[in-house]
């Protein structure tokens, strides 16, 4: 499944929102782990979001290196646009953390 189509029906917008702290600390047993679970869900949806539109960019890819010759693609736009309009990885991943829609495991130490 397309991660744009996933992320683009949520009901997140662009903007910021404030988040109650102490609801936060209590999900996850304190707040420093709170904002390390979400920065790394971040990163993870950052890296997939990353790699789906390269993959899709790949099909635009020339092998000619002169700077003359661009060509605009009006598909390759749309595709880039459409990515440029979706909420960045963290506003995702703090839904994601408040919804409870995370499951978080932890090593075990050696």
């Amino acid at each position: 499944m397309d991660k744009i189509k996933k992320f683009k029906n949520t009901s997140l917008t662009s903007l910021i929102e404030t988040e109650n702290v102490e609801e936060m600390a209590n999900r996850a047993g304190n707040l420093y782990e709170a904002v390390a679970i979400i920065a790394r869900r971040s990163n993870q949806i950052s890296l997939e979001l990353k790699s789906e539109l390269h993959s899709k960019l790949e099909d635009f890819a020339t092998s000619i290196d002169n700077l003359e010759e661009v060509h605009e693609n009006r598909e390759q736009i749309e595709i880039s646009k459409a990515y440029e309009r979706l909420p960045h990885p963290t506003l995702i991943a703090a839904h994601e953390f408040a919804n409870g829609n995370l499951n978080v495991t932890y090593r075990e130490a050696e």
